[in-house]
């Protein structure tokens, strides 16, 4: 099992967690009410996880631009 996590906006990788003994606790996952969970994370049917979050960039560009906000995507 892998953890994969993709930037939400422009959808470039950020990193990855190849390891079969962390645990959804220590990914934080429970901090995650039930609407972010299904928004932020899916399941792969080889048993990888992909999280969906926001990269430095796009988090810089929707603090410099705070009307990106109400886009679903704002990268072009």
């Amino acid at each position: 099992m892998a953890v994969h996590y993709h930037c939400r906006h422009c959808r470039s990788p950020i990193g990855s967690i190849e390891t079969a003994e962390v645990t959804a606790e220590q990914l934080g996952f429970h901090e995650l009410t039930e609407s972010e969970h299904k928004e932020m994370v899916s399941y792969a049917s080889n048993g990888d996880i992909h999280v969906k979050i926001t990269c430095e960039d796009c988090q810089d560009a929707l603090q410099n631009n705070p009307d990106y906000h109400a886009l679903s995507h704002f990268i072009q």
